[in-house]
């Protein structure tokens, strides 16, 4: 899955906040940090994604992780675990998205 984004924002609860972070992963060393901001950034960074399709998910404790890594910068050892299970997230939802277009073709043939 080449240049895949995940997206993660979360309301926090001192004055709601909303953050949010980007990650790519081209499949080649580790996922990279390629968007993350605060308030206006974070919402325009959802709505990028909203509008291109790209899985959103929340976790307030990995954005908050993942804020504090450089842009353009591989996450680091200890963000293995948690980043892996938004990757997972994302394949999941790529292959049922595959199944069900499959399926409406296969109907559309019928």
């Amino acid at each position: 899955m080449k240049n895949k984004k995940a997206n993660n924002n979360q309301n926090l609860k001192q004055g709601n906040i909303k953050q949010a972070a980007a990650l790519a992963y081209d499949q080649s060393g580790a996922p990279r940090v390629v968007a993350k901001g605060k308030g206006f950034v974070a919402q325009k960074i959802i709505e990028f994604a909203q509008e291109k399709g790209i899985p959103i998910q929340n976790d307030q404790a990995l954005v908050e992780a993942l804020m504090q890594v450089e842009l353009s910068q591989e996450i680091p050892p200890e963000l293995y675990q948690a980043v892996a299970e938004v990757l997972a997230f994302i394949y999941r939802l790529d292959r049922m998205k595959a199944g069900n277009a499959k399926k409406h073709n296969i109907n559309k043939e019928n």
